[in-house]
């Protein structure tokens, strides 16, 4: 069997006066050397897209962190200046491939962005600006550092004991690269806390009633997915499960062929 296909939800960029739609490259490389995957990027548009077009051809959804922030206006908010920057495209493109996912139980991992749209899909709301709400840390990159200094592994996170998670790292504290300046407010109600910081702040979530593989960490796991054990196990796990979507879409096909 050839390898299975993630889909991965494009930024909106603009590079010398053209727009382009991009993705990290880490993310990219994760997919590949760590889930044993390749990876199709998909153009965000604000409008026309057909989610089951998308996930009609691919076994699994992997939705990317981003310097840019889902749209308040999607949880109930007034959006500010100071919630940005935004990208409506990226949201138009990803909050329906999320939900259409989850209805038709192909794996999702979503990541730093990605758990924040989620929760947003699903009904969750963010905050902006964690650093300054009473006892959250400052989660935010540190100053004056190359991108390995910026993804290092230094924040404690605690795997809640019987979760989703807890199946794939193990149950108790590991130890993780989260840089990020929004996060979980409410959680939605489909969704279940499966690990936080040392100040609450929640780090990962899944799907209480999905039929497949679909959790979200706010961390990096792409990063060091292929020196990392914690990420790596994770994105093995991803693999795994897209793996075997793949491979129950092959009798069907085979079924739907004859008839």
């Amino acid at each position: 069997m050839t390898k299975p296909i993630v889909a991965i939800p494009a930024d909106i960029r603009s590079f010398d006066g053209a727009t382009w739609h991009a993705v990290q490259h880490q993310y990219l490389s994760a997919a590949l050397n760590a889930a044993g995957v390749m990876a199709f990027l998909i153009p965000a548009f604000e409008a026309g897209y057909d989610s089951d077009a998308v996930l009609d051809r691919i076994d699994g959804l992997l939705v990317s962190g981003s310097a840019s922030n889902v749209h308040p206006s999607l949880y109930g908010a007034e959006a500010t200046d100071r919630d940005g920057p935004f990208d409506r495209a990226r949201d138009a493109t990803s909050l329906p491939l999320i939900r259409r996912a989850i209805d038709r139980a192909i794996p999702l991992l979503a990541i730093c962005r990605g758990i924040q749209e989620l929760n947003v899909a699903l009904g969750g709301s963010l905050a902006s600006e964690i650093h300054e709400q009473p006892g959250i840390w400052d989660h935010r990159r540190p100053d004056g550092v190359d991108r390995d200094g910026m993804y290092a592994i230094r924040q404690t996170v605690h795997v809640k004991e019987g979760s989703c998670i807890a199946g794939i790292l193990g149950p108790g504290d590991i130890r993780v690269n989260s840089l990020h300046r929004q996060a979980i407010a409410r959680t939605a109600p489909r969704l279940q806390v499966e690990a936080t910081a040392e100040d609450g702040t929640v780090e990962a979530v899944s799907v209480i009633d999905a039929k497949a593989f679909a959790v979200g960490v706010q961390w990096h796991p792409e990063y060091w997915a292929e020196t990392d054990k914690t990420s790596n196990r994770l994105f093995a796990a991803f693999g795994d499960a897209v793996r075997s979507y793949a491979a129950a879409k092959l009798p069907a096909a085979a079924a739907q062929a004859i008839a």
